[in-house]
């Protein structure tokens, strides 16, 4: 049944599937980094990563980035997959390890501060450094605290759910969905869409309330949609965090049932998502460009981890 919701809802979204045509020279270049930098220290590891294709990923979001930027956002991407790895399931870090990785992060994005001891050492420190060095380069200083900001809230996000599964807590729904739009690192991709095209949009365009609202249905969408996906993964492992998950506790529903909910809630935002941004006022004519730009990025990361969750072997158990 999940299959057949998740195919129904990738052909009830309205925007085009777009793929970058360098996607496999990038994934290649992505697997010899990978290596350099230690990350993949036995064949076992290597065919995961080659298998879930993270170049995939970025390569659908960002379909018209030029070779040398997907290959800073695939070695960005890599380093939220694997710190994600990391703080999930059995083995996952405590939480109180996680908030000394926050800031030991933060202090590098803000403050191009290496990463002290408290955070990740090694190899994993390297790859963040490494990916960092070229937004931090290009970008001005808002774009970079912008960025910053949100990866400080998925790290917040990544926290209060590893707290919850340690005590035994499950959200409800209204909670879960907040939750899960610090979790899912959607708004860590928003700001990219302006470091591909170089058109960072001012602060007061970025925080206009219409323009934060198509942002934030379109991180509930492809969230959902990844809920949807990792639902096997996410029963025996998420201790509840998963939308299904928390739409059957709270309806006392079955799971079965609970999907066809969660995919009914996705067809409404997707309604939404396009109702909105088809009435999305003018800034004006030295910004509606700008603003078309980001908002199709946003679209295009509903419909690229739509694509990138069916083809990709990231959820497949």
């Amino acid at each position: 049944m999940v299959e057949e919701t998740l195919r129904e809802l990738a052909s009830a979204c309205p925007v085009p599937s777009r793929c970058s045509p360098h996607v496999d020279e990038v994934q290649e270049w992505l697997g010899d980094e990978l290596a350099d930098l230690g990350i993949i220290p036995d064949e076992a590891t290597g065919d995961h990563l080659r298998r879930a294709r993270f170049a995939a990923y970025v390569g659908r979001l960002y379909p018209d980035a030029d070779p040398a930027d997907l290959r800073v956002i695939s070695t960005l991407y890599t380093w939220f997959f694997l710190v994600d790895d990391a703080c999930d399931g059995p083995t996952a870090m405590p939480p109180e390890q996680i908030r000394a990785l926050r800031g030991a992060v933060l202090n590098l994005l803000r403050h191009g501060t290496r990463l002290g001891p408290s955070g990740f050492t090694g190899p994993l420190r390297r790859l963040l450094a490494r990916a960092w060095q070229e937004p931090r380069r290009r970008m001005p200083h808002p774009w970079r605290t912008r960025f910053a900001d949100a990866v400080a809230d998925h790290l917040d996000g990544v926290w209060r759910e590893r707290t919850n599964r340690m005590q035994g807590r499950r959200p409800g729904v209204e909670e879960y969905v907040r939750l899960r739009r610090a979790t899912s690192a959607a708004y860590v991709s928003y700001p990219m869409i302006e470091f591909v095209r170089g058109r960072p949009l001012p602060e007061a365009v970025w925080r206009n309330p219409a323009v934060r609202r198509i942002g934030e249905l379109g991180n509930d969408l492809l969230s959902w949609y990844n809920d949807l996906a990792s639902l096997d993964r996410d029963r025996d492992t998420g201790g509840g965090h998963n939308l299904v998950l928390a739409v059957a506790a709270e309806r006392g529903v079955p799971v079965d049932t609970a999907v066809a909910l969660v995919a009914q809630r996705w067809r409404a935002a997707m309604d939404s998502f396009v109702t909105m941004r088809a009435r999305l006022p003018s800034f004006g004519p030295a910004l509606d460009e700008s603003v078309t730009t980001h908002l199709d990025g946003v679209g295009q990361a509903v419909r690229g981890t739509i694509d990138w969750t069916l083809e990709s072997a990231r959820y497949q158990r």
